[in-house]
């Protein structure tokens, strides 16, 4: 396979596309950015270090993990952007991750520098005294040595099996006849802790797995240690879910298994500590079955969530001058809380702004409608869910109030499976009808139908948002709920529900544009639109905020509407595949990239001049996975004081020149000054939600 690739002809790269893994390598590049920002207060600087890493580690799993399992094809597999190979992908996100291992490591080290004026350190043995060294030695003999299980591989001793992203100290071992072999001893444990106290200077402290490294050889008396190292794997996830459609087999017991084999899946990355000599190196990848070129060197700690632990601690020392301003998100001043909701929705349509406002509405509603007389039904698509969710306490109430619940889990919500199992078992022994989504699709719509009987026949309450059900991610991730009493929308909305309950999609609507055969062409039908009003001499318009733009087809069609003269605003939180500014090409697009203190999920399309402007909240980014291979709804909004809203929210992040970057012809994300004082896009929406409120 592999020389199959590397005979065929490297294409020549086309100016105005930037490869998919590429361009989200540059987005985690902004998130590690944040965490050297000296406008980010420290301790915060600490999450971005973190969130960095667990962002790597999952596309190391997804991303890397695909492309190795496409390298094993027969075929050669190339991506529809750049034409590169998964070999030469895979290569290239090598490259780049060594890159940015060493800007990571500076960055962390500026970090650590930061903190020891703050009362912070984190030390090795190199700068411990000797009476400290034996109060570690006494510490590690009595709280950590008891729990260590220390193998030596042998042939009674195969290599052990290593957990996906655990910590292990290795090292290699001399008997005294000379022979060697390797030790292995795992440090994850829930029993100790990761971040211990030196307790003769207070802020001061070693991670656990140094400790155990400094003392393996306690572990091995009778070897001499001649080399050793803390080592990480990570493995792929890439597991097909399709497989398991059979109408001979228990979906939610497929499911798991399929779970319990991603756990034993292959390496796609080792992560060391320390150097070792190309001998070990050689023999621990063919131990752990990982290529060699897959080995990284790491200059700070294998994992980097000990720094949640020194967050508690400074805040529990008064340091609050080191986060973020305390926010919390306000009610939206357009419903009145302790009135019933139903009757003011059906007054008018509501918009909620996550996390700046707060999800509680929305659930106030669930269980308002689970005691409503008038209320029939509930139906609702969940695809990832909060610990405790209250919106499954509600469903539950609903349906043990004999309303019926009819609720699609999806299982397949990469890394939430378990979770969504146990919550569909849960409404399932409460009464609720569950179904599991469709062969071939997942269902990745927010979407929540109430049906009501009124004197008038059948009345709807719908929802529609751009993120999921969740209670803790809508206080960090920016998201829009639209809730509507129009009647259109619930009807379309009741033929979506039809559909996916009969194993089906729609296949036509007016209002929602709902994937996979609903979403794409309407919006190649709206910019081509924008392109007829141009050749007729008038102005046209898009803007779009999304996550990620991938679709082949929506890039091409974007990339003809600039052609046309069609004025193209783009707000593209990560992968952006399309790079804007190319004479000829993409001159008439500008792309933006904000990474703030909440992520940004909220999704919005935005087609037309003002006098005809066509607004939508969606569910979907410009991915062909979401705009053909998934159930996604975007919804109208049809209000105008709403829709003037999202235009002003939308435009106000096109201006943020603090946390907002701009893709150059270049493919390069360069910081811009806009505005005399900087401006923050997401701080200005919160204060606003602060002062509606007058709080």
């Amino acid at each position: 396979m592999k020389n199959a690739e590397k005979k065929t002809k490297k294409a020549a790269p086309i100016p105005y596309m930037m490869n998919r893994e590429l361009s989200w390598l540059k987005f985690n590049e902004r998130v590690l950015n944040e965490a050297g920002n000296p406008r980010v207060p420290l301790a915060e600087r600490l999450t971005f270090a973190a969130i960095y890493q667990s962002n790597l580690d999952e596309f190391y799993r997804v991303r890397v993990g695909t492309l190795m399992d496409q390298m094993e094809s027969s075929e050669v597999v190339r991506e529809n952007k750049t034409n590169m190979t998964s070999e030469e992908q895979v290569k290239a996100i090598l490259k780049a991750t060594r890159d940015l291992d060493q800007k990571k490591a500076a960055i962390y080290e500026q970090l650590m520098g930061e903190l020891e004026p703050k009362g912070i350190r984190l030390i090795n043995f190199n700068k411990l005294s000797a009476e400290e060294g034996k109060l570690l030695e006494t510490y590690f003999d009595q709280e950590i040595a008891p729990y260590l299980s220390a193998n030596i591989v042998s042939k009674q001793q195969p290599f052990p099996f290593l957990k996906n992203k655990d910590i292990y100290a290795v090292a290699l071992l001399a008997s005294k006849g000379g022979k060697t072999r390797t030790a292995i001893i795992p440090c994850s444990n829930n029993v100790f802790k990761r971040l211990i106290d030196i307790p003769t200077r207070k802020g001061t402290f070693m991670l656990s797995e140094e400790l155990i490294l400094h003392f393996l050889p306690k572990m091995f008396r009778n070897y001499e240690v001649k080399e050793k190292s803390l080592l990480r794997i990570t493995r792929n996830a890439d597991i097909d879910t399709e497989t398991i459609f059979d109408e001979d087999l228990d979906y939610r017991e497929a499911m798991e298994n399929l779970i319990k084999q991603r756990k034993r899946m292959n390496p796609v990355r080792m992560e060391l500590s320390r150097e070792l000599s190309k001998k070990m190196i050689s023999s621990l990848c063919k131990d752990i079955k990982v290529e060699k070129d897959h080995v990284f060197l790491s200059r700070v700690p294998l994992d980097m969530s000990f720094v949640f632990a020194i967050q508690s601690y400074l805040k529990n020392t008064d340091q609050e001058a080191l986060f973020y301003q305390r926010r919390t998100p306000r009610m939206t001043p357009e419903l009145e809380e302790k009135s019933h909701l139903i009757p003011q929705i059906e007054k008018k349509d509501v918009l909620l702004s996550y996390p700046f406002e707060s999800i509680k509405p929305f659930i106030s509603l669930l269980y308002e409608a689970a005691k409503d007389d008038t209320v029939v039904s509930i139906k609702m698509t969940l695809y990832r869910l909060a610990d405790k969710s209250q919106i499954v306490d509600a469903l539950v109430e609903a349906a043990e109030n004999g309303k019926e619940v009819v609720v699609l889990v999806e299982l397949r919500a990469r890394f939430d499976e378990e979770s969504n199992i146990e919550y569909s078992r849960k409404l399932e022994e409460a009464g609720c009808r569950v179904i599991y989504g469709l062969n071939g699709y997942k269902v990745h719509s927010k979407l929540c139908l109430i049906s009501r009987k009124t004197g008038n026949g059948v009345s709807y309450i719908t929802q529609i948002g751009t993120g999921n059900y969740n209670e803790k991610t809508s206080a960090m991730y920016t998201d829009l709920s639209l809730i509507t009493a129009n009647q259109e929308i619930g009807k379309e909305a009741a033929e979506v529900f039809a559909a996916l309950l009969k194993g089906e999609t729609v296949e036509q609507t007016s209002l929602l544009l709902v994937a996979p055969k609903c979403l794409q062409n309407r919006v190649l039908d709206m910019i081509e639109e924008e392109i007829a009003h141009v050749k007729q001499g008038e102005d046209g318009y898009i803007g779009i905020k999304i996550n990620s733009l991938t679709d082949k087809a929506i890039i091409d069609k974007l990339i003809e509407a600039s052609q046309a003269g069609v004025k193209i605003e783009m707000i593209v939180r990560g992968i952006c595949c399309l790079i804007p500014g190319v004479k000829g090409y993409t001159e008439n697009i500008k792309v933006v990239s904000i990474v703030g203190r909440f992520l940004e999920h909220s999704r919005i399309y935005r087609f037309g001049t003002k006098d005809r402007e066509k607004v939508y909240i969606a569910s979907a980014d410009f991915m062909t996975r979401n705009t053909i291979r998934r159930v996604e709804v975007a919804v109208p909004i049809l209000d105008g004081k709403l829709k003037e809203r999202l235009d002003w929210m939308f435009e106000t992040m096109m201006n943020d020149d603090e946390k907002g970057k701009c893709l150059t012809a270049k493919g390069i994300y360069a910081d811009r000054s806009l505005n005399e004082v900087k401006l923050n896009s997401q701080e200005i929406f919160y204060a606003m939600a602060y002062s509606n409120v007058g709080k």
